[in-house]
């Protein structure tokens, strides 16, 4: 696999050894051994999670204040722009985003570390997104920063106003959701 770091420290890209002939291609998506050595410990995933969506959709910014999770995500169908936001207060890059495409033709994986906020919005006319977590879902610990949030001002590529829950919109200001 092929790892490319990110302005955020533990944020990284991977991108799997991919082997093509006439009959289609073969990688391999997840080895355990290997993903730990790529971000230097352990990591045990304890729940994978799908999504479904269609173009314009825009989910996030998610995280959770009393079970942070892991992810590492995937798009196996479309087109994605993944998001990963620094809200660990301590960090060196507290407040900074990074993005990276992500789609089934391109194959790559984001792994967002524990601690961070997640989002990503549907560049294709429909998207599917596999990511597995490291902790379970805790629906008393879930929070969201909106999406638009001006202290952030994330360069969503956005051709019109995007597909947005009502609950995501009621997302908090950065400021607001992270205070220092």
């Amino acid at each position: 696999m092929n790892l490319t770091t990110t302005a955020i420290p533990g944020v990284l890209v991977i991108e799997p050894r991919v082997f093509e002939d006439s009959r289609g291609h073969f990688f391999e998506s997840f080895n355990h051994a290997a993903f730990e050595r790529a971000i230097g410990g352990p990591a045990t995933f304890v729940q994978d999670n799908q999504s479904s969506s269609r173009a314009g959709v825009l989910r996030g910014l998610h995280y959770q204040t009393d079970r942070p999770q892991g992810k590492l995500v995937r798009a196996v169908r479309g087109a994605i722009y993944d998001v990963a936001v620094d809200i660990r207060p301590q960090s060196p890059a507290f407040g900074r985003w990074v993005a990276v495409e992500l789609s089934a033709e391109n194959r790559r994986q984001l792994w967002v570390p524990a601690g961070l906020a997640h989002g990503f919005l549907v560049l294709s006319d429909s998207a599917e997104v596999l990511y597995k977590t490291t902790d379970y879902y805790s629906p008393v610990g879930e929070r969201c920063i909106v999406w638009n949030d001006p202290t952030l001002a994330i360069a969503w590529p956005l051709s019109a106003e995007p597909v947005v829950s009502d609950k995501d919109q009621q997302g908090l200001s950065f400021v607001a959701a992270v205070p220092r």
